[in-house]
């Protein structure tokens, strides 16, 4: 039995995994061409750190070190567990001549990073295998955390995964950033998928809690890291936007969990360097003409997060950036925001008018954020009766319990 590991350097390993995991996968994905192989390979030369750094003392660099030694138990795995046919003694002649390919800077390392996002995020992929992936091989989350955050059972998580993995080897995605031409369509891919995660975070679909911190902090970790690979205004602008709807975090709900409305919000509490780094982001990205959809919602934030209160905020600002918005991503929900916005400007009555007519389309028939704003406007004119059948039917509507709690306080309020 191998001697206990010191607690101090059992805790250097454990960061270690944490933040340099994805760098190490990213290279073994493109030394070992199997995503598979690569991670079983990784864990082992995890588990190898653990074995022998008690002796041998942490590595000056200890990168370089897990990513050879990785490498090599790979090849040690696949002479062990098959009689190698022609071709398979070609892919290990493969492997082998590559020996002195991992990089030595991290240039190069974060070139592989580059291509593994995108290769987690390819759109021949479903929507919920993207997610699932990026968390798990870029983000380092196991399977247990990430169902955890997206409430479904670790097995049906590791499914996911399973299919994803088995999609990528059947139709051979390629582990390569997309040629210019195709950039603008993939990365968008890309873009959604760390949203996706954000938002899950931001504001939790169902459960006790409003937010998921775990989700949201790697959201952005993703963000920077893209920001940092990929400085395209896009990506800067979507950085921007997590980083102001996230500095609002302390302030959106009370000590006992019950969820405060941006209105109500002590704004002592917002997180100014975050607001700070957001605005500076959205400055950049604006100067650019190729900025789209997330870098006009965060310059919709950025003027949220530099009002002193909700009666000084620019609310003509806002609606001419919704309009804006409108032109380049037509949808029902932003439609919803900036009826909200025109009630700030015009009072409740305009406001009212433009949210039924964003109803009587239907798509927002059974989002409970739609049936929760005309309520707002009932009660602000007051027509208490119209306002508390909106509430119910709001409440009937979303399983969140904090969001379920507020409602229900509203309706309390208009008997």
């Amino acid at each position: 039995m191998p001697p206990p590991v010191p607690e101090q350097l059992s805790r250097t390993i454990e960061t270690l995994y944490r933040t340099e995991s994805g760098r190490v996968l990213a290279t073994l994905v493109r030394l070992l061409g199997d995503l598979d192989v690569a991670e079983e390979a990784m864990h082992e030369a995890f588990a190898a750190a653990l074995e022998s750094w008690p002796q041998s003392g942490v590595p000056d660099k200890p990168r370089p070190w897990l990513i050879s030694t990785a490498r090599f138990k790979a090849i040690d795995n696949m002479r062990r567990r098959a009689r190698f046919d022609g071709v398979q003694k070609d892919l290990i002649a493969h492997i082998e001549s590559r020996a002195n390919d991992a990089p030595v800077d991290d240039e190069e390392i974060e070139d592989d990073r580059l291509r593994l996002i995108f290769t987690c995020c390819h759109p021949a992929l479903p929507p919920e295998a993207q997610v699932a992936l990026t968390l798990r091989e870029l983000c380092g989350l196991t399977t247990e955390e990430i169902a955890r955050a997206f409430l479904v059972t670790p097995a049906t998580l590791a499914q996911r995964i399973v299919r994803a993995k088995a999609r990528i080897r059947e139709t051979a995605i390629p582990y390569e950033v997309p040629a210019p031409h195709e950039l603008p369509e993939r990365l968008d891919a890309v873009l959604q998928v760390i949203y996706l995660v954000f938002n899950e975070g931001y504001s939790a679909a169902a459960g006790a809690e409003v937010t998921r911190a775990e989700l949201t902090s790697e959201a952005i970790r993703l963000g920077r890291l893209l920001s940092e690979l990929l400085p395209e205004p896009e990506v800067i602008g979507l950085l921007s936007l997590m980083l102001l709807q996230e500095s609002r975090h302390k302030a959106r709900t009370s000590s006992t969990g019950e969820l405060i409305l941006l209105e109500n919000q002590d704004r002592s509490l917002w997180n100014r360097e975050q607001i700070s780094e957001g605005v500076a982001l959205v400055g950049q990205a604006l100067q650019s003409r190729r900025f789209g959809s997330y870098t006009l919602q965060a310059a919709i934030a950025a003027v949220h997060a530099e009002a002193e209160s909700t009666a000084a905020t620019d609310w003509r600002q806002i609606v001419a950036l919704y309009n804006q918005l409108l032109r380049i991503q037509p949808s029902p929900v932003v439609q919803l925001n900036r009826a909200v916005a025109i009630a700030m400007r015009d009072g409740p009555e305009a406001g009212l008018q433009q949210i039924d007519a964003v109803l009587e389309h239907g798509e927002l028939a059974n989002y409970y954020l739609a049936h929760s704003a005309r309520a707002e406007m009932y009660r602000r004119l007051g027509r208490t009766a119209e306002a508390r059948a909106s509430y119910e039917k709001a409440l009937a509507l979303t399983q969140q319990q904090p969001e379920r709690q507020f409602l229900q306080e509203r309706i309390r309020q208009l008997k």
